[in-house]
């Protein structure tokens, strides 16, 4: 599909969806504020950073307030950004901030590097301004005692555990046709401390490069390995987006790699799709919402 102008779509994570209602009302919040900075001539990175907030403050989502917990408790954020010409900035393992996506953009804007990590990248966005948050929440305590009473590897949990994945991501294209990505992730429950996943790895989670721009959600490992990201927009050179998200994913699937992705190619074509039972994700365009939670084996 093509957007006429201007458009966002977003993920809000792949696996298993338990409250589908809860998935479609946070996306469309998402996807409505993103869209209204469009229409009023935002860039495409103010758009998708604004709608990763959102969802960052949503708990139904796997990121900020929602996020998982590692296997000694704590909520281990990873976060990145990347525009059409290469800027990049990304956080991983930041603890105790209430949006990470922020920081992350910070990271782009405020410094001349691209990626920080655990202490210095909460140290920084304390120096940036942002105050300490404990996004730990109920729910997220109860999974992870679940996991702990069950006796399986809490880091290689085997495929039933793996369904239960999240991370949300945008994507949007804004009147000038410049593309923005933006990702936000909670991890694993029962990870390690200090596992880093697929979001704020460049090329892997989150890309964004002169033929197109992905936002990936999944198992972080086989992503990161697959480059999955930069793969489906290295496709995008020669083939329309869609076509190329189908093709990175076939590879995916022949990999067993539970994952998804949704983006833009340089034309404005919109693409998505997972090889999970479910991804909850929709998108903008024409002033038209388009949402879907739904199994796709229904």
């Amino acid at each position: 599909m093509r957007s006429s102008a201007l458009g966002i779509i977003c993920h809000g994570g792949s696996g298993v969806i338990k409250d589908r209602q809860a998935a479609a009302q946070g996306l469309a919040q998402a996807l409505e504020q993103g869209y209204r900075l469009l229409r009023q001539s935002a860039r495409a990175l103010d758009a998708v950073v604004a709608a990763v907030k959102v969802m960052e403050d949503n708990p139904i989502f796997n990121c900020g307030t929602g996020s998982n917990l590692t296997l000694d408790g704590k909520a281990e954020m990873d976060a990145a950004v990347m525009t059409q010409k290469g800027r990049f900035g990304g956080v991983c393992c930041i603890t105790d901030v209430r949006n990470p996506i922020l920081v992350a953009r910070k990271v782009m804007t405020e410094t001349d590097h691209l990626l920080m990590c655990g202490e210095g990248a909460t140290d920084f966005a304390r120096k940036m301004g942002f105050e300490k948050h404990d996004v730990t929440t109920e729910r997220a305590q109860k999974r992870l005692e679940r996991l702990r009473q069950e006796g399986n590897s809490p880091y290689f949990p085997g495929l039933e555990k793996m369904m239960k994945l999240g991370t949300v991501g945008a994507v949007a294209i804004d009147k000038h046709s410049q593309l923005a990505v933006a990702t936000s992730s909670g991890g694993i429950t029962g990870r390690l401390p200090g596992r880093v996943g697929d979001t704020a790895v460049i090329g892997a989670g989150t890309y964004a490069g002169p033929s197109g721009a992905v936002s990936c959600t999944g198992h972080g490992e086989p992503i990161m390995r697959m480059m999955l990201g930069k793969d489906a927009v290295d496709r995008m050179k020669t083939l329309p987006g869609s076509i190329a998200v189908t093709l990175a994913l076939s590879e995916a699937r022949r990999q067993k790699a539970l994952c998804g992705m949704v983006g833009f190619d340089a034309r404005g074509g919109i693409c998505f799709g997972h090889t999970t039972p479910d991804m909850s994700y929709g998108y903008m365009v024409g002033d038209r919402l388009f949402l879907f939670t739904e199994d796709k084996k229904k």
